[in-house]
């Protein structure tokens, strides 16, 4: 059992750790200043540029397969990258990444939307989630009724993270409400421009999904991305593509977070006494510490089971729910250490602190990961003791 980064590995995570240090570090006062007047805290120009910064030094679509023009680096290398991109609240992706299940395109979509979106000519978003369908994905009401060579989309998505930006939909509706999930969703490519319209929805966080309006679009038969009546299975196909990366993010927030608490509480006098020498500052210190290392391994224990070809899915849901649970009491904990000025917008603190209370919601709430390991170890899907029990 080897823990140790290859060579190459390590080149790879030290040049991300140099790129956020460098390039996106020295960003993060003029990003809080701005959402406290309330604009964006990145622009779409200013994401590009910074993205063909990193493009020109190789790191461009990190999971796209080489074959399209990406890195196809491995589930535990993409993990450690996500880290690093969590060391700061400056909201940077990579450019040249595709929704998985576009790779499920004919040739002729390939070309529209796959290649495009690689490139970053084109932006989509994955539309699922209704007012009464949120983790419960099986009761959307969203239709697609046939009319002549066409479909008609009648229905209203939410929650859709990118649905204000993009300028096409990956959109599930119902085309056979006989058969529901079981062969009666289908998956439509919608483009912007024929008649759908996104919403902005106002969060607690600094970002902006949509609500998405389809009233009688009109969708050739051409659009429909995969089989008729398949889309569900395509649906999950995309949510379970990789919860292991959002509490990867975390680890890497979670770090930075405890760095800044071990500083205030190593500087900071109360009583004539630094904060380091109390016993409940050492408590939340050690905590947090113990918390991350956790944290860390089983992320890059269910990233491992992907690469080797392993069913992951009850490690990343163990990972997503321990996760999202231990970075929003490491965010309070730091939050706490800081007293009063923890609680301010002059430091990014109370910032992460509502950013990290997202990921105990999406891609699967709190609730429906305990749900998933615990029907998997009562039934017998998965054991106690994993892969070395």
């Amino acid at each position: 059992m080897d823990f140790s980064l290859s060579v190459e590995e390590r080149e790879i995570r030290d040049w991300v750790r140099t790129f956020v240090q460098r390039e996106l570090v020295p960003l993060e006062q003029e990003v809080l200043r701005r959402e406290r007047a309330g604009q964006q805290g990145l622009t779409g120009d200013e994401l590009t540029e910074l993205q063909l910064k990193a493009r020109d030094s190789g790191f461009w679509g990190v999971q796209t397969p080489v074959s399209y023009g990406g890195m196809g680096l491995s589930a535990v290398m993409t993990a450690l990258l996500e880290a690093e991109l969590g060391r700061t609240f400056v909201q940077f992706r990579f450019g040249g990444a595709a929704d998985n299940i576009l790779f499920h395109g004919n040739e002729e979509q390939r070309q529209e939307y796959l290649l495009p979106t690689i490139e970053g000519k084109r932006r989509s978003c994955f539309a699922i989630t209704e007012p009464g369908a949120g983790s419960d994905a099986k009761a959307i009401r969203t239709t697609a009724r046939k009319d002549g060579a066409d479909w008609i989309i009648n229905g209203e998505k939410t929650f859709i993270t990118g649905g204000n930006e993009a300028d096409f939909a990956m959109v599930f509706a119902i085309t056979d409400p006989g058969k529901g999930a079981e062969g009666g969703v289908t998956c439509f490519l919608v483009d912007r421009d024929m008649g759908w319209r996104s919403e902005y929805i106002d969060t607690m966080g600094e970002w902006g999904p949509a609500s998405l309006i389809f009233e009688d679009v009109r969708v050739p038969e051409s659009k429909i991305l995969g089989e008729l009546g398949q889309g569900f299975a395509l649906a999950m196909q995309w949510i379970g593509r990789g919860r292991y990366l959002l509490p990867a993010r975390a680890i890497g927030s979670c770090e930075r977070l405890l760095g800044m608490a071990i500083e205030h509480a190593n500087t900071r006098q109360t009583f004539g006494e630094r904060l380091a020498e109390r016993q409940a500052i050492q408590w939340m210190v050690a905590d947090s510490g113990v918390e991350i290392e956790a944290l860390r391994w089983l992320v890059l224990h269910a990233a491992w089971q992907v690469d080797s070809g392993m069913d992951s899915r009850h490690a990343q849901s163990i990972a997503k729910l321990y996760g999202g649970i231990k970075a929003n009491e490491i965010v309070d904990r730091v939050l706490q250490i800081h007293g009063g000025m923890g609680y301010t917008r002059e430091l990014p603190i109370e910032r992460w602190y509502r950013e990290l209370r997202l990921l105990r919601i999406y891609e699967g709430t709190d609730e429906i990961q305990r749900r998933t390991i615990a029907r998997n170890l009562l039934k017998g899907h998965a054991k106690v003791g994993g892969v070395l029990g």
